[in-house]
């Protein structure tokens, strides 16, 4: 016996309507009794297989701070692929938000300054205390690469920091940024500035082709359904095997990467 969605392909094959090189030619349409048994056929459930959830059976997470507890965060893990990638644009005069660990990791000798951003006053090593939400928030023309990771969804005007960001860099500079597609919410963020905006690589692509041109804007995701799931639970990038973290799956985007250039 067929499977309901095999029954389906039969049908097809056999109606005239739908494919009119099959025999023997009728309309299904005009054959109630055939209909009937397509009914009684197609309502049939799906074969389901047991699922073993194991530890994965609870209503709360293995871990509340993405993993951080157990090794390195999943999100994170693809955030430092991410700027491995991107490192010849990290140059001369760079920006990076709360501190500066990814300006010396991945940028070198070819930094010539190295600044700090934060919202907040009281941040002891920042060199600037600014709202990137706010217009103008930052000089005009001043930076030749600002890193941003993980930090524009925590801004309720996200558009404005991105207006913010393009205003800033030199021309020819280039911003590195880094969203959330798939994640559980920071409560950290959110009980201090809020925790606003999840992006897809679409809603990302508008976002960004708006301030910098659509030519000027590069877009990437991670992500697979096994790495959202872990990550969601707050396993870490150690507990996954290599090959279940480089999988991409474009309907799990789980990290939004950015790339965006200011013209001259």
């Amino acid at each position: 016996m067929l499977a309901r969605h095999g029954f389906r392909y039969l049908v097809h094959d056999f109606d005239r309507a739908t494919n009119p090189a099959s025999k023997p030619p009728f309309r299904l349409r005009r054959a109630p009794w055939f209909c009937l048994v397509y009914a009684e056929r197609t309502n049939e459930p799906s074969p389901r297989r047991s699922v073993q959830f194991g530890d994965l059976r609870r209503v709360t997470p293995i871990s509340r701070v993405f993993g951080l507890d157990r090794g390195t965060p999943i999100d994170r893990c693809y955030i430092e692929r991410f700027l491995a990638s991107q490192a010849g644009d990290i140059r001369g005069c760079v920006l990076e938000v709360a501190d500066d660990a990814y300006t010396r990791r991945f940028g070198g000798e070819r930094v010539t300054q190295r600044e700090i951003l934060f919202a907040p006053p009281g941040h002891r090593r920042a060199t600037y205390i600014a709202d990137l939400g706010a217009p103008r928030a930052l000089p005009a023309d001043a930076f030749d690469c600002m890193i941003l990771t993980q930090t524009l969804h925590c801004i309720y005007g996200i558009k404005t920091a991105v207006e913010n960001c393009r205003r800033a860099l030199r021309p020819g500079g280039v911003l590195l940024a880094t969203l959330p597609g798939i994640s559980q919410i920071s409560r950290y963020d959110m009980d201090r500035w809020g925790d606003f905006w999840r992006l897809t690589t679409a809603s990302a692509r508008r976002l960004f082709a708006e301030a910098f041109g659509a030519s000027r804007v590069q877009l990437g995701a991670y992500g697979n359904a096994l790495a959202a799931t872990a990550f969601l639970h707050g396993l870490c990038a150690e507990e996954l095997e290599p090959f279940e973290l480089d999988h991409v799956d474009p309907d799990y985007e789980l990290l939004i990467t950015v790339r965006a250039e200011k013209g001259a």
